[in-house]
C-alpha cells in the first residue's frame, strides 16, 4: 500500500498539474472514442501502450478479455451498451495478449478446479475452447496458448456483434470492431487483418480491420 499511497503523492506533485485544465473539462463530461476491451492481467496498461490521455478510452477489463454473448448477462453487457449506446464510441478494440493464465485455464480446466467463479467465468468462453480442441490438434505448449490467445479474440468479437446496441450501430456502419494481440516480451501489437485473414504487426495492416466470422484465420504469432 505504501507504494500506492507515495505513487498518489507523485501523480498530484508532478502529473495533475500540467493536466489540470484536462481534468477540469473531464469533470463536466467524457467523450472517448474508443472502447477498449482487455485482460485484467497486471502486466497490461492499455493507456501506456497506446499512448492516451484520461477521457481517451473507455477501458472494460476482466480475465480473458471475455465478452459475453447476448443474454448471458452481466456486467460487461451494461458497460459496452453504454460505451456504444450513451457515449456513442466509434471504435471497439478486443486486445487479448501473450502468456494469458485466463486461456491457459481454458484449455487445462484442471488449473481452475480449485476456483469455481474463474471455472463458471471461464465456460463463457467455450467456444474457443471447442474451436483449439477440435482445430488445433496438431498444436501444443506456447504454439496452442498463442493460436488460443487469437481465436479468443475472435471468438469475442462474434460475441460483440450479438450485442443489440452493437449490432444496430454496426448496421449504421458508424462502428468497427478490432481484433488485437498485445505481446508482452516485445512490446509489438498484433491486429487481425481481414484482407490477410491473419493477425499482422500493428503497422503492417490495412487501415480497415474489422473482424468478421467469414474471414478468419489464425495465424500463430
Amino acid at each position: 500500500m505504501q507504494k500506492l499511497i507515495e505513487g498518489i503523492h507523485q501523480f498530484q506533485r508532478e502529473s495533475f498539474v500540467p493536466l489540470q485544465g484536462l481534468f477540469e473539462q473531464l469533470a463536466k463530461g467524457q467523450s472517448p472514442e474508443t472502447l477498449f476491451i482487455t485482460c485484467s492481467d497486471s502486466r497490461i496498461d492499455p493507456t501506456l501502450l497506446t499512448r492516451t490521455q484520461p477521457g481517451d478510452l473507455f477501458i472494460l477489463r476482466n480475465a480473458g478479455n471475455i465478452v459475453p454473448p447476448h443474454g448471458a448477462g452481466g456486467g460487461e453487457a451494461a458497460t459496452i451498451e453504454f460505451a456504444v449506446a450513451g457515449l456513442n464510441v466509434k471504435d471497439i478494440i478486443v486486445c487479448g495478449h501473450s502468456h494469458c493464465g485466463a486461456m491457459k485455464g481454458l484449455l487445462d480446466p484442471e488449473q481452475v478446479v480449485e476456483m469455481p467463479a474463474v471455472a463458471d467465468w471461464l465456460s463463457n468462453a467455450d467456444a474457443t475452447r471447442r474451436i483449439m480442441k477440435e482445430n488445433y490438434s496438431e498444436l501444443e505448449g506456447d504454439r496452442l496458448l498463442s493460436a488460443t490467445v487469437e481465436e479468443n479474440v475472435l471468438v469475442q468479437l462474434e460475441n460483440l456483434r450479438t450485442l443489440p446496441a452493437v449490432a444496430a450501430r454496426l448496421a449504421r456502419g458508424d462502428l468497427h470492431l478490432h481484433g488485437w494481440v498485445y505481446k508482452i516480451e516485445t512490446g509489438q501489437v498484433f491486429a487481425y487483418d481481414i484482407e490477410s485473414s491473419q493477425f499482422l504487426k500493428l503497422t503492417d495492416c490495412s487501415p480497415s480491420m474489422e473482424a468478421t466470422a467469414q474471414q478468419r484465420k489464425t495465424n500463430v504469432i
